[in-house]
């Protein structure tokens, strides 16, 4: 019928306008796992789209999420492996596909791995002990958090560390929230500096509320007003813009070859390998340091060769054809329970570019 239809010619156009399609072998796998798991997404689209007389429009929320932590107030040598932070307040603020506000999620946890709170945490905060006490116990707080935030929605965090903590902290509770795999979300503080400054700046949250001249009526570092924030700041930002500028999270990593998460951004790409037992395994792998451009899919000619400068990051410059000077980075990263992966960006540059390579180089 005809709204089958168009929500299939929707599905088409977002999924075009997000990803740039590669036509390299090694990554056409990786794309049609995705774009096969972005159409799974239909029944719930379809349940929460509207048809209107210009067209159908999608109602996907967004959720604006901030977290504040504790950690050891016994030192380092005493945090639990796999659990550096103990969430103690979830904020959250949910948009609709206008940014308006819908409804808000506003929590404090009792902690129960690390009980005392630590004095920096709350110096920053203004959290006491007395509140937490008066807390809830953590696997009340996430079951109705992540019934809060319903079935079709996209996380929203000032920076890439709230999603990591959030899953830590389920994961040592036994908790299964069933995040998709790619974990896919919005890093505002990414797409303010895309739309505000260069692009690589990243500002701190009260930076940017400034810089905005939105006026400062509510503490800093208290999970809800962090999550207020943002939401402003998200309302503010030319979202057609940056709106493929996807961020992934990685506190879940592919297990296997096929698992692989290829994804291509159109100025440049981004693939995360799946683990090794070792680094050396890792930085080694035929398709981590494979270079062919991620634009046409060909192979680059090599200009240089990936040379490491700490062991951990690589870089390498190649050169296409049809598209010119791409330069390469990849970066060793490691997982809580020690196993290796990597994560490679390919990207366009000009001579200037390959100089500053060239001069890293040496």
């Amino acid at each position: 019928d005809i709204i089958t239809r168009l929500l299939k010619q929707v599905q088409d156009i977002l999924y075009r306008n997000t990803m740039t399609v590669s036509q390299h072998p090694a990554d056409i796998f990786c794309q049609k796992k995705f774009r096969a798991e972005f159409l799974q997404k239909s029944d719930i689209i379809k349940e929460q789209n509207s048809c209107t007389d210009s067209g159908l429009v999608i109602m996907m929320n967004y959720i604006v999420l901030d977290l504040e932590w504790n950690q050891s107030a016994k030192g380092k040598k005493y945090t639990l492996p796999g659990m550096p932070f103990e969430i103690i307040q979830m904020g959250a603020v949910k948009l609709d596909n206008k940014f308006d506000v819908i409804d808000e999620f506003d929590r404090l946890v009792c902690p129960q791995v690390y009980p005392v709170l630590h004095s920096v945490c709350g110096e920053v905060t203004g959290i006491t002990q007395e509140m937490l006490a008066d807390g809830e116990h953590f696997v009340d707080t996430a079951l109705d958090f992540l019934e809060w935030c319903g079935q079709d929605y996209i996380f929203c965090t000032w920076g890439s560390t709230d999603l990591v903590e959030l899953q830590r902290n389920l994961n040592h509770y036994a908790i299964e929230a069933e995040f998709p795999m790619p974990f896919l979300f919005y890093d505002v503080q990414k797409l303010y500096s895309l739309c505000f400054l260069n692009g690589k700046e990243r500002p701190a949250l009260q930076t940017a509320i400034e810089q905005r001249g939105i006026a400062e009526k509510e503490q800093y570092h208290m999970a809800l007003s962090d999550a207020r924030y943002t939401a402003q700041l998200m309302k503010l930002l030319d979202f057609e813009k940056v709106r493929a500028f996807y961020s992934i999270d990685t506190y879940r990593v592919p297990k296997r070859r096929k698992d692989e998460i290829c994804m291509n951004f159109g100025n440049y790409s981004k693939y995360i390998s799946r683990v090794f037992d070792t680094r050396e395994k890792a930085a080694n792998d035929r398709r981590v340091r494979s270079c062919n451009c991620f634009l046409c899919g060909k192979p680059m000619e090599r200009k240089i060769k990936w040379f490491a400068t700490n062991g951990k990051t690589y870089y390498g410059l190649f050169f296409c054809e049809e598209h010119g000077l791409i330069k390469g980075r990849f970066k060793i990263k490691h997982t809580d329970d020690e196993q290796y992966y990597a994560v490679k960006i390919l990207k366009r540059t000009d001579d200037a570019g390959a100089e500053k390579l060239h001069a890293r180089q040496l």
